[in-house]
C-alpha cells in the first residue's frame, strides 16, 4: 500500500468511514482538472496543494438560489416575513428551475475571468439543490425534477472549474430539531408567535438529531460529486451564540477532509481556528494581515444575495467590481461575486453584462495592470 492509501485507509478507520468511490480516487492520486497546475505538490500533499491554489485563485462565482429566489424578496424572506414553515413549503411545488443552465453559468464564470464557482446546496430554508436521500424537500421533489448540483458539478469538470458547496450548517428553519431560539441566538430561527408546531422544543428538541442529519448530508455531496474543491459552511453566529463544542464541528472537518483529501473547509470568519481559509462578508480587519487564505464575499445587487426584483435596475457596475477586486487583493484576498439568480434559474441580465465586462478588461489588461 503506498502512502496516501496508508493514510487515507488510518484516516478511514479512526473516524468510522466506509471507503466510498470518491475516496478511492483520491488515494490513487487523480489530479483533479482545476489542480492540474500543482499536480507535482498534490501528489505528496493534496491540501496542501488545494491551498495553495486557492491563494491564488483571484476570483469566483457565488450563486445563491432556491425557494426565496420564486419571492424575490431577499434570501431571508422566511425569517423576515414569519412565513409559516408548512406556507412556505409549499413555494416547492412552484420551483422548475426552467432556465437553469450550468453550461451557461460555468461559460459565464469562464468569460469572467474566474476559477471557481460556489452554489447554496441548502440555504437557511432546508430546501435542498440535489438528490440528496435525507430529505424530501429537495429540487428533484419539484416540478423541477433535477439535480441542480449535478448538472453543476458535471459542467465545472469538463472545464476545469473548481466547485465550491455551500451548506448551511448553523441554522436550518425546516428541520423540527435544528438549533431553536430557545438556546441559540443568531436568528437561529424565526420567531414564530405562537410557535410553529412543525418545530420541536424543550425535552422534545435534540440537537444531536439535527447534526447527524447535517454530517449525513455533507458526506453524501462529497460521496456524490467529485472532486469537491470546497466546502463553505454558513450560520456562524448560531454555534457563536452558545457553546460552540455542541456543534462537534472539528469531527465534521475531520470527516470531509477524509473522504477527499483536495477539500478545503471554512467557516465564515472562523468558528474554531481549524478551518483551511476564512470567507468573512464584503471586508475584512482594517489593517489585519490573514492568518491564512481569506476570500471576502460581496454581492452584484445593492442588497441581499438572493434575487430582489426591489433591486432590478441597479445593480452593481464594471466599475465597482473592479473596485471589489482591488480592495479584496489589498488584504490579501480572493473575491466570492454573487449573483442570485432569476426565479426560473436564469442569471439576471445586468449580472451577465457585468461579469462580462470584467472579464474583458482581465483578458485586455492582465491581473497586475487591472489591480494598480
Amino acid at each position: 500500500m503506498d502512502r496516501r492509501k496508508f493514510i487515507l485507509s488510518t484516516l478511514i478507520s479512526g473516524t468510522g468511514l466506509v471507503l466510498s468511490p470518491t475516496t478511492l480516487v483520491a488515494a490513487n492520486n487523480k489530479v483533479p482538472r482545476y489542480l492540474k497546475g500543482v499536480k507535482n505538490l498534490y501528489h505528496d500533499d493534496p491540501r496542501k496543494a488545494a491551498i495553495g491554489w486557492f491563494s491564488q485563485a483571484r476570483y469566483g462565482m457565488f450563486m445563491h438560489y432556491g425557494l426565496y429566489s420564486l419571492l424575490g424578496r431577499h434570501e431571508w424572506v422566511q425569517q423576515r416575513e414569519l412565513i409559516p414553515v408548512t406556507e412556505y413549503a409549499r413555494l416547492k411545488e412552484q420551483f422548475t428551475a426552467s432556465k437553469f443552465d450550468a453550461d451557461f453559468i460555468t461559460d459565464l464564470a469562464l468569460d469572467a475571468g474566474m476559477k471557481y464557482i460556489n452554489i447554496t446546496t441548502r440555504h437557511h430554508d432546508g430546501f435542498c439543490l440535489w438528490d440528496t436521500k435525507y430529505s424530501d424537500f429537495k429540487s428533484t421533489n419539484s416540478p423541477a425534477k433535477r439535480d441542480l448540483v449535478a448538472e453543476l458539478s458535471e459542467q465545472c469538470n469538463k472545464k476545469g472549474l473548481a466547485l465550491f458547496l455551500y451548506y448551511s450548517h448553523g441554522r436550518d428553519w425546516k428541520h423540527p430539531h435544528a438549533p431553536n431560539n430557545d438556546s441559540w441566538k443568531g436568528a437561529a430561527r424565526p420567531n414564530y408567535q405562537p410557535q410553529d408546531p412543525s418545530y420541536k422544543y424543550g425535552k422534545e428538541h435534540d440537537l444531536n438529531i439535527y447534526l447527524e442529519f447535517v454530517n449525513n448530508q455533507v458526506n453524501e455531496l462529497l460521496e456524490m460529486f467529485s472532486p469537491i474543491a470546497g466546502i463553505w459552511l454558513d450560520g456562524i453566529a448560531t454555534p457563536l451564540s452558545g457553546d460552540a463544542s455542541l456543534f462537534k464541528c472539528q469531527q465534521l472537518y475531520d470527516s470531509i477532509h477524509a473522504r477527499q483529501p483536495q477539500v478545503l473547509v471554512s467557516y465564515k470568519q472562523g468558528l474554531l481556528g481549524t478551518e483551511d481559509f476564512l470567507a468573512p462578508e464584503k471586508s475584512y480587519k482594517s489593517g489585519e494581515k490573514p492568518p491564512k487564505p481569506l476570500e471576502i464575499c460581496d454581492h452584484l445587487q445593492r442588497n441581499g444575495w438572493g434575487y430582489m426584483k426591489s433591486e432590478d435596475g441597479k445593480h452593481k457596475s464594471k466599475e465597482e467590481v473592479i473596485e471589489m477586486l482591488k480592495k479584496a487583493n489589498s488584504y490579501p484576498a480572493n473575491l466570492l461575486l454573487n449573483t442570485g439568480p432569476l426565479p426560473s434559474g436564469e442569471i439576471h441580465s445586468e449580472d451577465v453584462i457585468t461579469l462580462r465586462a470584467v472579464g474583458k478588461e482581465i483578458k485586455e489588461k492582465g491581473w497586475e495592470e487591472l489591480l494598480r
